[in-house]
């Protein structure tokens, strides 16, 4: 991974993301403004399709925007909320799937986490 591409998120900016997703009505909320799309939703559209009502909403949906996974806009009267971009979730799930997998077991004196030098064959010669 380039440093500077989407998907270079650091491993502060991942755990303050996951944190915000850490609850079921914060899913929810991301999966209905994920759902409709880029034109998002009102805060009464997405009060009715989650269920969460008020200051409680109010409170998910703040979160989520601090994490930057949502944006809140003004129309008129009404609050939007509309997922940025799908960039910012896809950059948790390459977190996830780069950062997070197994790797081969490090080769004594090698610092963990970090790649391991040469092939396996080299490492015992």
């Amino acid at each position: 991974m380039k440093p500077g591409t989407l998907h270079d998120i650091t491993l502060e900016t991942a755990a303050y993301r996951f944190a915000a997703l850490g609850s079921e009505p914060r899913l929810s909320v991301l999966r209905s403004i994920v759902r409709a799309g880029p034109e998002g939703l009102t805060i009464g559209e997405l009060g009715d399709r989650t269920e969460i009502r008020g200051a409680t909403l109010t409170h998910h949906v703040k979160i989520l925007e601090q994490a930057g996974l949502i944006r809140r806009s003004r129309k008129g009267r009404s609050v939007i909320c509309a997922a940025p971009s799908l960039g910012e979730i896809e950059s948790l799930a390459h977190f996830l799937i780069c950062q997070c997998a197994p790797r081969e077991m490090d080769a004594p004196g090698e610092q963990a986490g970090q790649p391991a030098k040469g092939t396996q064959a080299e490492r015992k010669a």
